[in-house]
């Protein structure tokens, strides 16, 4: 469309490190080089478990120094994406109402029960679209007005993560579509705040600013940011702000049909489309309907993916083995599979824990074999993560009566190769895996159709394409075995409560 050469930042954060990259695009390819790498931990305070928001707001204003000093001071916007769900709370005078909880956070355990006593969770589904989960943000404000009232009544404004962050850095406030519909609280029909679900739950719908679109331009840096790090003018824009979002706008697909895993803590599988699924039978699966760039909705899935991974290494590494994720994998390849299977959407994988004990108790409580091993661990849920996406798939191709003949996974976890193949035989289907920082460069290509240099999503993946090729995984000769497992791990998720 342009031809304008860009110089741009992305600050994503992940639900356990975050990474600022720079983008160079020439008006063809996108360069990317990763500037600062930092980590992303809870913390607990008293009984609440928190983000440690002052620390991550620190590391967006350090990632935006070394993005100056890194291009002369040539650097032309900044944009941020982060998980979806949790939010902060502004009072009049826009100072931020204690520190934001964590939605692994143990307050809201039985509140979407409570709150289906005001609004059943059944019509709470239709009217929103999305998953009823405890950690969704309706929920997380339900719980505040159940115990912590005063705080609420308090609040100016809420904003989520990314909106946070943004508002700092330019005194602007509003919702991306994208994070905003993460909610519960989003009418994904006509894109705005439901009113009905507010009123039902007591939710004041004074707390919610504008819904605005990926690609919107929200404004620059404010006078006292620029003094702090004594810098220029950097506009701040609001990329496709949900990290799942900015991710699957950057699958490199064609004109087909296609379905998508964006995986890494959590995997997200699902397929893009122009207007929501929400039936009954999609909020029985628990599928949700998300805002996407460009206007999409993305119909998914959230499965807990590589946290059992993640925490079953942080586990090890607690005990003095400090293994990589290479070296597990590798011990993974070594061991034989299909011998045994957990669900990862099992409640007793949600809290962060002792991982190789609760999925050795899976095993155990359902009369399988008991992995022993570190790599029988590793092997038993890489195994039970391409049987998920399977179901999945199955599931998918039954709600909107579509075929999808190739499965696109992007994120971090396309690094385990294990998992793409594992998930290619599983499945049955090509599994097209990369690009490996799909977040980031989302994020910097929507900024990129910002400045008007890329006129859509199907340019997005062809400058994609090109700069960062994929690999394929094709389905291989083991339909068979996999038939047979996918049918033991099809009775175990029916029947396990």
């Amino acid at each position: 469309m342009g031809n304008k050469t860009l110089n741009m930042l992305a600050v994503d954060y992940g639900a356990s490190s975050g990474r600022a990259m720079l983008g160079h695009y020439d008006g063809s390819r996108l360069q990317l080089r990763e500037i600062r790498r930092f980590e992303n931990e809870p913390v607990r305070l008293g009984s609440g478990l928190h983000w440690d928001f002052p620390r991550l707001y620190a590391e967006l204003l350090h990632s935006i120094r070394s993005f100056q000093r890194e291009t002369g001071g040539s650097g032309v916007s900044v944009a941020v994406d982060t998980w979806g769900v949790d939010f902060g709370l502004l009072d009049r005078n826009g100072s931020l109402l204690g520190i934001p909880y964590h939605y692994r956070d143990g307050r809201t355990n039985g509140v979407p029960e409570l709150a289906a006593e005001r609004l059943p969770l059944e019509r709470l589904y239709a009217l929103t679209g999305i998953e009823i989960m405890q950690i969704n943000t309706v929920f997380q404000l339900y719980a505040m007005l159940q115990r912590n009232k005063p705080l609420v009544d308090l609040a100016d404004t809420l904003l989520f993560t990314p909106d946070l962050l943004n508002y700092f850095l330019t005194g602007e406030r509003a919702a991306e579509y994208s994070i905003a519909s993460t909610s519960g609280l989003l009418d994904p029909y006509v894109r705005d705040w439901s009113g009905e679900t507010m009123k039902a739950l007591g939710i004041p719908a004074r707390l919610f600013p504008d819904v605005v679109m990926p690609g919107n331009v929200l404004g620059e840096l404010a006078p006292s940011v620029r003094e702090e790090l004594q810098t220029g003018r950097l506009t701040v824009i609001n990329a496709a702000s949900h990290d799942t979002a900015s991710a699957i706008a950057v699958a490199p697909a064609g004109s087909g049909p296609f379905a998508y895993i964006s995986t890494g803590t959590w995997s997200l599988m699902g397929v893009e489309r122009e207007s929501p699924v929400i039936t009954p039978e999609s909020g029985r699966l628990g599928y949700t309907n998300e805002g996407g760039a460009f206007g999409k909705t993305v119909l998914l899935k959230n499965i807990m993916g590589l946290w059992l991974l993640q925490e079953c290494k942080r586990h090890w590494s607690g005990e003095g083995v400090n293994w990589s994720y290479a070296q597990l994998q590798e011990l993974a390849e070594r061991e034989p599979g299909h011998q045994s299977f957990v669900d990862p959407a099992h409640p007793s994988f949600l809290a962060p824990g002792d991982m190789p004990r609760r999925v050795q108790d899976y095993c155990r409580e359902t009369g399988q074999a008991v992995p022993q091993t570190k790599a029988a661990i590793v092997r038993c849920i890489l195994d039970s993560l391409a049987l998920k996406f399977r179901q999945t798939l199955e599931e998918l191709e039954l709600l909107t009566r579509q075929s999808f003949p190739v499965i696109h996974m992007v994120g971090g976890g396309v690094q385990n190769e294990l998992l793409c193949r594992l998930t290619a035989e599983a499945t049955g289907r090509p599994v097209i895996a990369g690009p490996v920082e799909a977040t980031a460069i989302g994020n910097l290509l929507v900024q990129a159709s910002a400045h008007g240099e890329i006129s859509g999503l199907n340019e997005i993946r062809e400058i994609v394409g090109r700069s960062f090729p994929p690999a394929t995984y094709e389905p291989g000769h083991t339909g068979n075995q996999w038939q047979a497992s996918y049918e033991k791990y099809a009775k175990l998720t029916r029947t396990i409560a």
